[in-house]
Parts: structure tokens; sequence; C-alpha cells
């Protein structure tokens, strides 16, 4: 599903990836760990295709989207990557349905009813059957961050990366979030790479993966 080979990452003099070597297959759960600053997040976003490394190579698909154009980048991510982070970062303006369905419309391969049925059925799948018309603001945070998990999973991705995606919940919803990506590997058949420092969650991958001062260790 995805071999990254040899990133490496600087920001001015800081090497924060020095030369990273990771595979991830189909329908499995990764899991990194490592104290803050070890490069982790740096990692998931280059492997997600929202940043560029330096030098090394991602191959996804067999296809090495390192060397893809920004466009073709865009379209391939799009298409393929769905994203978790810990701040939710939904639209305020926007109700949960239409939020969800945003990247399906950037995708614009099926019409709006089509999108808007998929969206629902992600939601009844997620217990958001309530929440169709309700805004950000009007939800709680594991609502909210529901409403991202299924947004991440609107395009039917092929892998799903996931930064702190239960850092900003109490230990309750933590814990159904965490069972959640679980169901979804198995219902689905997607791949989850997820960034934790939660020992609970790192522990159910099916492998565990620890950085330290930008390498695996």
């Amino acid at each position: 599903m995805l071999q990254a080979e040899q990133i490496k990452k600087k920001y001015g003099t800081l090497e924060v990836l020095k030369g990273i070597d990771i595979t991830v297959k189909s329908n499995e759960v990764v899991s990194i760990v490592g104290a803050s600053g070890a490069g982790k997040s740096t990692l998931l976003h280059i492997l997600g295709t929202l940043d560029n490394a330096d030098s090394g190579r991602v191959i996804m698909q067999n296809k090495e989207i390192s060397k893809l154009n920004k466009k073709a980048m865009a379209r391939f991510r799009n298409e393929n990557i769905g994203f978790i982070f810990q701040f939710h970062n939904l639209m305020p303006e926007f109700t949960a349905l239409e939020n969800i369905c945003i990247p399906a419309f950037i995708n614009g391969k099926k019409s709006k009813l089509e999108t808007e049925n998929a969206a629902k059925e992600l939601m009844l799948k997620l217990n958001l059957k309530d929440r169709f018309h309700h805004k950000p603001s009007q939800m709680s945070g594991g609502e909210q961050q529901r409403v991202a998990v299924a947004r991440a999973l609107i395009n039917g991705p092929k892998i799903v990366f996931a930064d702190e995606p239960s850092g900003n919940l109490d230990s309750k919803n933590a814990a159904e979030l965490h069972r959640l990506f679980f169901d979804l590997r198995d219902e689905f058949g997607r791949a989850f790479v997820i960034v934790t420092h939660n020992n609970e969650l790192a522990s159910m991958a099916d492998r565990c993966l620890e950085m330290k001062d930008g390498l695996i260790v």
C-alpha cells in the first residue's frame, strides 16, 4: 500500500527526519509514537503529501507520488488519502453534512445527491444520524471528531493518516474513537497510520513504531 525510503527533512539547520524507511500494508493499522519533537507529525505530513521531503521516495499503490507535480499530487491526495487531525478543522459556517461532502464536491465524480447520500450513510454508521444539519458549534467534541472521520472517508481513500486524533477528547470519547478506527478498518478495508501519545491506542495497532531524534528506533 505505502512504501517510503530514506525520507529526510531539514528546517534550516535542524534535521527533523534523518532517513526514514517505512512500509504500510493494506488493511493495516500502524501507530507511530515518540516524544514531542521526534519528527512524527513531519513524517505523517510527508507520507500524506501535505509536505515535501528534501530527499527520499514515497510510493503508494506502485506510484512514486513524491515525483508528482502539484496538480497531480492534489488529485491523487483527494482520491486516495484521508486525513484526521487533533483539532477537527471543520468549517464553522457549514453543517456537519456539508463539511463531510466538501472533499467529494472537490473531486466532482459524483452528483450532489449521490454525495449527500453517501455522507448520510457514513453519518449513520458513525452515530451522527441526528446531526445532519447541525453546525460544529452545536455538536460535542466527540461528535465533531466523528464528522471529521466521515469527511476523511467520503472519497473512499485507500489510506487514512491521523495526527493525534484523540488528543483533544476526554477519555470516554477517545476510547470510542479508538474502537471506531478498527471497526472502519474491518468494514471498509482501509489502512490507517496514526501518530499518537495515547498508549492504549498505540498498543491496539497491528504495529507500533517508535521515533526518536528523526529516526525509527
